[in-house]
């Protein structure tokens, strides 16, 4: 598949609606209204899951569509003295199988196109983090992967200054509670990998799907609390906490996993996730060899026309959140560990959202883009305001794609 820039005007206005998985723990919340809030969204969720269920998606296995070439032009070349990878596994395993430029460095179009080829993701969240990326972290045309690019390589300016690339977006792009990479002020870089947190994650129990979100989702929260409990400077931001967070573990599951007849969704095995995190060995003994991520042999994408793009992914976040709450908590510690102070919801939103109307319909996701939105150029905030059609209260019953 290619996608031009003039194509990338139609490829984003796709019009969306979230219906949405999702159980939640009504411990996390006191207030009764809110309860009851949420309790109610659940059950309509519910009753459309079950409707559901008798329509289930048409995924049609396709070994011949979603075939990913790990050979020829696109054979595993590790990264040379001038290429750039940084803390994304997956874009790691894509610029060393040439689907993305293997310098790491590329347009937004050369990402669009990389990731949907080597992992099915969607054009439209493709095209958004893209821009996002050329426009907070490279010269608005272009980004690393990584660190700063090569003099040369990138305009000197960017929209923030000196393009920094992934590795120096830290709260803006980048952020804490990777489920494999390090909290940048806790040990002073955000893109190695700490072997002790891939033990753990290797160890969980494995779901129906293997590592699936049924054990991701549980593991992200886990990490959430040890980055309160050991980073005095824990912050979970309104864009790098909402938006960005939960793709470091649905990413893992969504696109890692292998597809076949028998898995449509994908089954994401140990020796697969070893291959996408550069791991040999095994527990006790594992190694990782910096930069040398694999897109494995005999691996098969998404289906064609099950991309995972901003639709489903907000599914995920909605899903994740509802289930714990403290994703959707904007705010860090302040100095010391365990002295995590949230923000007010309705003081930072002028009244628009609260805990009660932020995980209704896409509200999480549009609050986050919104966000990123207020220091954005105007090809970033045309697609926010394509994607996000209001910005306002949406009262209990009234919430989008529930019908």
């Amino acid at each position: 598949m290619k996608c031009t820039i003039a194509g990338l005007a139609f490829c984003l206005t796709t019009a969306l609606a979230f219906p949405s998985p999702l159980m939640f723990d009504p411990s996390y919340i006191k207030n009764e209204e809110e309860k009851r809030t949420l309790a109610s969204i659940t059950a309509k969720i519910e009753a459309a899951l079950e409707k559901r269920a008798s329509e289930p998606r048409n995924v049609i296995f396709s070994a011949e569509d979603q075939f990913v070439s790990t050979s020829g032009a696109h054979a595993f070349v590790p990264p040379g003295p001038n290429d750039i990878r940084g803390p994304c596994p997956g874009l790691n395993a894509a610029a060393n199988h040439n689907y993305i430029p293997h310098s790491g460095v590329g347009t937004v179009v050369d990402f669009v196109n990389g990731t949907f080829d080597a992992f099915g993701m969607g054009v439209d969240l493709g095209a958004f983090l893209s821009i996002y990326a050329a426009v907070f972290n490279g010269d608005l045309a272009t980004w690393s992967i990584g660190g700063p690019p090569n003099s040369g390589i990138l305009s000197s300016v960017g929209l923030i200054g000196q393009p920094q690339g992934l590795s120096g977006s830290h709260n803006n792009y980048e952020t804490d509670v990777s489920p494999t990479r390090p909290d940048l002020y806790q040990y002073g870089n955000n893109y190695k990998v700490v072997i002790s947190q891939f033990e753990e994650m290797y160890a969980l129990p494995l779901g129906p799907n293997g590592y699936d979100l049924s054990v991701l989702t549980p593991f992200r929260a886990t990490r959430f609390q040890q980055s309160i409990d050991n980073n005095p400077y824990f912050f979970n931001g309104p864009f790098s906490g909402i938006a960005v967070q939960p793709a470091a573990y649905t990413f893992i599951y969504r696109y890692m996993a292998n597809k076949s007849e028998e898995y449509p969704d994908g089954y994401l095995d140990g020796e697969v996730l070893k291959s996408f995190f550069s791991i040999t060995g095994e527990p006790g003994n594992f190694v990782w060899t910096e930069g040398h991520e694999k897109i494995p042999d005999n691996f098969y994408k998404r289906a064609l026309g099950d991309e995972y793009g901003l639709a489903p992914y907000v599914v995920d976040v909605v899903d994740a959140g509802l289930k714990n709450l403290q994703f959707v908590d904007i705010g860090g510690n302040t100095g010391k560990t365990n002295t995590f102070t949230g923000v007010e919801l309705k003081n930072l939103t002028g009244g628009v959202y609260d805990s009660k109307t932020l995980l209704q319909g896409n509200n999480a996701i549009c609050f986050a883009f919104q966000f990123a939105k207020q220091a954005a150029p105007d090809i970033l905030k045309a697609f926010v305001d394509r994607y996000c059609f209001r910005f306002e209260p949406i009262e209990p019953g009234d919430e989008p794609g529930y019908e």
